[in-house]
């Protein structure tokens, strides 16, 4: 097991750091030039120069790469061009509600995704599976952008139980998190539905259905245990997604958190800051998918024993 955790971890550093590169040369291809948004257009070209120098954006990319590595190993991502604040400070307060968002967004996709996983794959070919397949097909077919505004309407709009936007309040999560929490339980269910079908067809279970053990027995005491493997998986990559920031939600929402932190950032051209938003994505993607990795080899005795051969 200990070589096993090396190896992942060796491999997610050097991700961590192909990833570090990639989105620092990315940003500085965005079009644009923040300097231009600093001062606008009326600014003299001395005052743009000096500003440019000032920022180090005179020098080479390279030297820019370099330098930005040497201070993120140190952990300082620099300061915002537009507000002069640390990156770390801004992506401390905005780390919260976006954890608080991806958080409960999970709970309720799995609410939601369990009970029609399984009912879809306990009454295989009924209307029951074709009610529970069909709901996941609709989640997955509407985007967010248009489930958002979708569920306002209802909600806040005609109704007037929830609010419509902000971070004000405990119901204030509740459309954002269904916005996200339903495309997520579309996914998860048809994941949990194949999977349990998979292990119902296995041997030992029709061994245990042999010995008289009920349905219900049956289904959570050994199906459900052999088919969460990859259900884990997939858990896994959407928990990255909401833990990177879900940008569109939290527009759509107004939602304080990483995403729409990043989209300020864009509208801004503030690089340092897209730079920090960007890498914390990237960093909860891998960081969420190591976790996953380990886990499935803890469950799963194969796994790391194939890893250390």
């Amino acid at each position: 097991m200990t070589r096993f955790l090396i190896s992942r971890i060796a491999s997610a550093i050097l991700v961590l750091l192909g990833v570090s590169c990639i989105v620092f040369l990315m940003v500085h291809m965005v079009p644009g030039d923040p300097v231009e948004v600093m001062l606008g257009e009326y600014a003299t070209g001395a005052d743009r120069e000096a500003l440019r120098q000032q920022l180090g954006l005179d020098q080479p990319v390279l030297v820019q790469l370099y330098e930005f590595l040497i201070n993120l190993a140190s952990l300082d991502l620099g300061a915002s061009l537009h507000s002069k604040r640390a990156i770390t400070q801004l992506l401390g307060e905005r780390l919260p509600a976006t954890t608080q968002l991806a958080l409960v967004s999970l709970l309720i996709a799995c609410l939601i995704a369990l009970p029609l996983g399984l009912l879809g794959a306990i009454r295989r070919g009924s209307w029951w599976d074709t009610c529970a397949m069909g709901f996941s097909v609709i989640g997955i077919s509407i985007p967010n952008f248009v489930m958002g505004p979708l569920l306002i309407l209802i909600f806040s709009v005609w109704f007037k139980l929830l609010p419509v936007s902000g971070n004000s309040g405990v119901g204030a999560i509740i459309l954002p998190a269904c916005t996200l929490g339903t495309a997520m339980a579309a996914i998860l269910s048809r994941m949990i539905r194949a999977s349990v079908l998979e292990v119902l067809e296995e041997e030992y279970i029709r061994t245990a259905r042999s010995k008289g053990l009920s349905e219900l027995v049956i289904l959570i005491r050994h199906a459900l245990a052999n088919a969460a493997l990859p259900v884990l998986t997939v858990l896994g990559l959407q928990l990255g997604t909401l833990l990177g920031g879900a940008v569109i939600t939290e527009v759509v929402f107004s939602w304080p958190g990483i995403g729409s932190l990043t989209v300020e950032a864009i509208q801004r051209r503030d690089y340092p800051v897209l730079q920090g938003c960007v890498l914390i994505i990237s960093i909860a993607y891998v960081v969420v998918n190591l976790l996953t990795d380990i886990l499935y080899g803890w469950l799963d005795p194969r796994v790391r024993l194939t890893e250390e051969k």
